[in-house]
């Protein structure tokens, strides 16, 4: 059971992620987003994740430095671009990731999305990546069963984390259970459904109620009870605060079926089998 905000999820290889993080994904604005990662390392969080594309490596690591703790404490994420996949492309789009970071090693690198008659390149390249320790894990986002089981039959490392889109609307329940049988740790972004769910089920109003928290409070446990890893976003610290504090109850049973039961299979995110990469 998690417990606390520095608990974290051993991965297949041994390295130990956080089980929170915050994400930074549209933080568009360099002082807002230097100011949203110093907050959230401010009240405990220990993992960022943020990607190429997100285009704000560089406010990321910028907070890092100001935190005042050191790049040993803080779990860092970057993801490779659909643009900068295969192997050559891969091996200089990282080397671009660390120099905006201005670090000298990330600990997770993710292929950002499954691009066909690509990805098994990207995966050397990252396999490479991996070996020579520059980065400490290596994983995949938005790949769906059939897209890990090809990874797998071709590779020589296997993806430790899978980061899909996951929420009650979109629980993910097959892809969950095939990652838990093979040990790949499962990160759920947008895990609020981009605050689209919010006020919209009764019964996650009346779970909230009940414990005396908020209806994103209820979502987050639900997904930390589920042993997904979670990485809300936000630019209030009020609101990363909030976002964190899911340690002092939890969801029963009966609770947890409940909000399974929300599940319709809907995406509010690009489909990985119907995306135009």
């Amino acid at each position: 059971m998690v417990s606390s905000l520095q608990d974290h999820v051993t991965l297949h290889n041994g390295v130990k992620m956080p089980y929170v993080g915050l994400g930074v994904y549209k933080m568009t604005d360099k002082d807002e987003t230097i100011n949203a990662v110093k907050a959230a390392l401010d009240y405990g969080y220990r993992m960022i994740d943020t990607a190429a594309f997100y285009q704000n490596e560089d406010a990321v690591g910028k907070a890092v430095k100001e935190s005042g703790l050191s790049r040993e404490e803080i779990f860092i994420t970057s993801k490779v671009w659909n643009s900068d996949q295969g192997y050559d492309s891969t091996l200089k789009a990282f080397e671009r990731s660390l120099k905006e970071l201005d670090m000298d090693y990330l600990d997770l690198y993710l292929i950002h999305w499954p691009v066909k008659e690509k990805y098994l390149e990207t995966w050397r390249a990252m396999e490479r990546l991996y070996n020579e320790g520059v980065v400490k894990a290596i994983g995949v986002s938005n790949f769906q069963i059939h897209h890990l089981e090809d990874l797998m039959a071709n590779s020589q490392e296997k993806p430790v984390v899978n980061q899909v889109e996951l929420h009650p609307h979109l629980s993910q329940e097959p892809l969950r259970t095939f990652c838990r049988d093979h040990e790949i740790a499962v990160e759920a972004w947008s895990p609020l459904a981009r605050a689209r769910i919010l006020d919209q089920e009764p019964i996650l109003k009346e779970i909230a109620k009940n414990h005396g928290k908020t209806e994103a409070q209820v979502i987050l446990r639900w997904h930390l009870q589920n042993e997904v890893v979670i990485i809300p976003k936000s630019v209030h610290p009020e609101r990363i605060k909030e976002n964190a504090e899911l340690f002092d109850f939890q969801l029963s049973q009966e609770e947890m079926a409940q909000i399974n039961s929300l599940n319709k299979n809907h995406r509010y995110g690009a489909d990985p089998d119907n995306f135009d990469f």
